[in-house]
């Protein structure tokens, strides 16, 4: 069924608009727009969600247990970080979704990405926000001028599929979604429609052509990726880029990946020549540590698979006022508040008039409820102005009544200690067994914070 395109015509001057206007913005005449229809015969160039994947032949159902499985073959970005985050390397024929702040440096990673891609393979690289001769100072500032990628700064999604069916590239980047404009439609570029239109006819490229494509793609204030949720369940994986803007670290993390596990993480180092890749963070967050420092404890937070060994800083002074200050950051704010209260009716101690800041070094966000035993500590320290020994660690949940519960992987965990020269690691009770002892660190179990606070401060 053809599509009808509705438009209003001044017949003064012949100015077009989308809507009926009384008065013409470009000649001043009044009354003088008259509607015009025109079909759009053009179904077939569109793909909708519902009808993205077609049927291929006569297709029968089929018992799970007769199904073979085939192993993808994956493709090396030539950056072992950004490898692990999908699960292994790049699956050929799959839409990646990259999201981050402007100016976190999403383009400058695909842009050192499809470098080394294009080495060996036709990487086609197109951008809406730039133009090709500032990709070209770009990319000889980070040295990458002989790479042999191909440019094609477009918006219009009807010539980018034309170039695509001509290039026949291997790796296509989209430099931005938000940028591209299905000429068929009537909506504004960037709105919802458009974005849902032009990823429903990226996915169709990346699965019937079997291309690989990767999309960036720009995020709201809230730290979500602009346009439709529809986006983020249509692609493959969706990768979120993040740092600090007072620090030089960035971490990419994936949040959902159909081949490979959501949550694992990545860390690179932004420097002039570009990205650089950081394959021990555990030693770099630790580096500049004081042996001695009071309010300092070490947090094994489980990132994916990773485990990484990250400090908690935290401040407890009396409040000059009547009500008590609380501050974080890379930390929860409402997980802070709850174990302070925690703490101060199980641990008894009197924070009530005392203002509480706590910060994760580096720039890290830790959310996961295993740095629990770590916060605490680190507020106990402060407050009784004791320093926690330097080459001790805390893995533990914390619950309401003051328990220290169990949490997973608690083996990597303890290895990773161990790998960084720590000699004692805090755990919660119900994880001990063992094995854990021949890690070449010594276990101590704790029920409570209760009995930590008293193990390790007396």
């Amino acid at each position: 069924m053809a599509k009808v395109k509705t438009q209003y015509k001044c017949q003064a001057c012949g100015y077009i608009s989308t809507s009926y206007l009384g008065r013409c913005p470009n000649c001043g005449a009044w009354n003088q727009f008259e509607k015009q229809t025109s079909e759009i015969n053009k179904v077939s160039a569109k793909a909708t969600p519902s009808r993205l994947m077609t049927s291929a032949g006569n297709s029968q159902p089929v018992a799970l247990d007769h199904v073979k499985a085939e192993q993808e073959q994956r493709v090396s970005s030539h950056f072992s970080e950004l490898d692990r985050v999908l699960g292994g390397g790049i699956v050929p024929g799959s839409l990646i979704l990259i999201g981050g702040d402007p100016g976190i440096g999403k383009s400058t990673l695909m842009l050192q990405v499809t470098s080394q891609l294009a080495k060996q393979h036709k990487v086609l690289y197109v951008s809406g926000e730039e133009s090709a001769s500032q990709i070209k100072l770009r990319a000889d500032r980070l040295g990458l001028a002989a790479s042999g990628m191909l440019l094609y700064p477009e918006t219009n999604m009807e010539k980018i599929r034309s170039t695509i069916n001509d290039v026949a590239p291997e790796f296509v980047v989209i430099d931005s979604i938000q940028t591209m404009n299905e000429p068929s439609l009537d909506s504004m570029t960037g709105s919802a429609s458009q974005v849902r239109e032009v990823t429903s006819e990226l996915m169709k490229i990346a699965k019937i052509d079997n291309i690989t494509v990767f999309v960036i793609g720009h995020v709201t204030k809230e730290g979500t990726i602009a346009g439709p949720k529809i986006m983020e369940h249509m692609v493959d994986t969706v990768l979120y880029f993040e740092g600090d803007e007072h620090h030089a670290y960035r971490i990419i993390q994936s949040v959902k990946n159909r081949f490979g596990a959501a949550n694992e993480i990545g860390m690179f180092e932004m420097e002039n020549e570009g990205l650089k890749e950081v394959t021990n963070p555990s030693a770099i967050f630790l580096s500049e540590r004081l042996p001695k420092s009071t309010g300092s404890a070490i947090a094994v937070s489980l990132e994916g698979t990773r485990p990484i060994l990250a400090e908690i800083e935290a401040l407890v002074t009396p409040t000059a006022f009547g009500y008590a200050k609380r501050t974080t950051s890379g930390i929860d704010y409402n997980r802070a508040t709850l174990l302070l209260a925690v703490l101060e009716k199980q641990g008894n101690l009197m924070l009530q008039n005392q203002d509480a800041y706590l910060t994760a070094i580096g720039g890290m966000k830790l959310s996961e409820p295993a740095i629990d035993l770590a916060v605490v500590m680190a507020l106990t320290s402060s407050y009784k102005d004791q320093p926690i020994p330097a080459d001790v660690a805390f893995v533990g949940e914390v619950g309401l009544t003051g328990q220290v519960r169990q949490v997973n992987k608690m083996a990597a965990r303890i290895q990773e200690a161990a790998r960084i020269g720590f000699e004692r690691i805090y755990i919660p009770r119900h994880n001990m067994m063992s094995k854990l002892q021949n890690y070449g660190i010594k276990v101590v179990p704790v029920a409570s914070i209760a009995q930590a606070i008293k193990l390790v401060f007396g």
